[in-house]
């Protein structure tokens, strides 16, 4: 059945007269024309009636009235909510949450959160803010915001809750796996100024990078940070810490991969509109094209942050440590929309050079290595070394005492291994080079 205007009953025509911009209501005797070459590009008339009826239901019947522009903002968040977590219809309001976090600074807890199996789910706490702070972890379940359920909330309704005014509490219940109840965290609201690239020496020529999300000058602040390092000399090699990176925005993140790479496929992506088809290579300018390179990655590397896991790792640009990732391989586009509210729609999906899709499969690492805290037991006689004792005579050979290298290492198992790993690529470049 094709779609005629004169054909539909009256209440559907109302309805299609609000619901549809009058430029596309104009369209519709196209689709009667249409019909006879794509017999499915009809509008579903029956769906539209049984809408229809639905809204005049409500309207006439609810306990409360509802006005006519919240019942239909509703439809459309409940159209795109459906599709998948990650699309959602964005007010006025929720557009300027968006500009914010991508600019890299926004009032709240700073926690990157999601659906997952229809449940709010904490994808990753932001590094040095109230939720880092307080521990929350990837993978935890939050179940109420003070005393919302979140159960009926969309993700966007549950990130508007959670953002506030600097000062104020917030009461998250939480569950997490392996415990037995729900935890209750309370968290007080800040300004969360995110700076995406940190970086030290974990050693005399052994670098740290640690980039929690992309924004849209992450990719020159880490060149920038490269070239801090290597100040006294060319690096040994450098460890790229992408855990808990819940992504940002796709630019920055070809940027990122650009400074180790000097050329070949960065990423691409496919969808259904031609101008979502998209292919990102390297340039040849680089800030760290030879540097030995392991990138940290776990369950709360999301998005961008598996775009350059993937294409290092495709590459054999470095070798790739920890655990699996998220697995959040879409492309989300921000169309805006005449009344100045929009759409944040997913149009594609992420494909590293090798062609694997990102999407729900996340990227393995070469070598898994769970987090831990590695410790030594009390009296095994293990724990001091001549190095450790005060007025030691120092070796001519000696250029770092363990109370100078990097803090991170003496809290952090997987980052001791990735350097580990370094010195070890090192040892047999230079035998080979013998």
């Amino acid at each position: 059945m094709s779609l005629r205007p004169d054909a539909l009953p009256t209440v559907t025509r109302r309805l299609l007269s609000v619901l549809l911009p009058a430029a596309l209501l104009a369209l519709t005797p196209l689709f009667a024309v249409a019909q006879d070459q794509h017999q499915d590009d009809d509008l579903p008339v029956a769906e539209i009636q049984a809408f229809a009826e639905v809204f005049e239901r409500i309207k006439r019947a609810y306990v409360e009235e509802v006005e006519d522009a919240d019942l239909l903002r509703n439809a459309m968040r409940g159209m795109l909510s459906e599709l998948d977590p990650h699309s959602a219809y964005l007010d006025s309001e929720e557009f300027e949450s968006l500009r914010e976090s991508t600019q890299g600074e926004f009032g709240g807890v700073g926690i990157e959160v999601g659906m997952e199996d229809g449940q709010l789910t904490v994808i990753t706490p932001i590094d040095d803010t109230p939720a880092s702070r307080a521990g929350l972890q990837s993978r935890d379940k939050i179940l109420r915001i003070d005393d919302t359920p979140t159960d009926r909330l969309s993700l966007q309704e549950a990130v508007n809750l959670m953002r506030g005014d600097p000062g104020t509490e917030i009461r998250l219940t939480i569950l997490r796996q392996g415990e037995s109840a729900p935890l209750e965290v309370t968290l007080t609201r800040e300004v969360i100024r995110t700076e995406s690239v940190k970086s030290e020496l974990l050693e005399a020529d052994y670098g740290y990078l640690r980039v929690s999300q992309f924004q849209t000058r992450t990719g020159e602040q880490v060149s920038s940070a490269i070239r801090r390092l290597e100040r006294d000399g060319p690096l040994k090699g450098l460890v790229l810490d992408l855990r808990n990176n819940p992504g940002g925005v796709l630019q920055a993140a070809v940027d990122v991969a650009d400074a180790f790479l000097d050329e070949g496929l960065i990423v691409y992506t496919e969808g259904r509109m031609p101008d979502s088809e998209m292919r990102f290579s390297a340039g040849r300018e680089t800030a760290a094209a030879n540097v030995p390179l392991v990138v940290l990655i776990n369950s709360g590397s999301a998005s961008a942050a598996e775009i350059v896991a993937g294409a290092l790792q495709d590459q054999r640009r470095g070798v790739v440590m920890g655990t699996e990732s998220f697995g959040k391989g879409s492309v989300q586009q921000i169309m805006p929309l005449g009344n100045g509210e929009g759409l944040k729609l997913t149009t594609a999906l992420y494909f590293t050079p090798d062609g694997r899709s990102i999407q729900a499969q996340g990227i393995e690492p070469d070598v898994e290595v769970i987090r831990g805290r590695l410790q030594v037991a009390a009296g095994s006689g293990l724990d001091v070394r001549e190095s450790d004792l005060e007025g030691h005579l120092r070796s001519p050979d000696e250029q770092r005492t363990r109370s100078e290298m990097s803090e991170r290492l003496r809290e952090d198992y997987q980052l001791g291994e990735a350097l580990n790993l370094l010195k070890a690529l090192n040892v047999l470049s230079q035998r080979r080079g013998g």
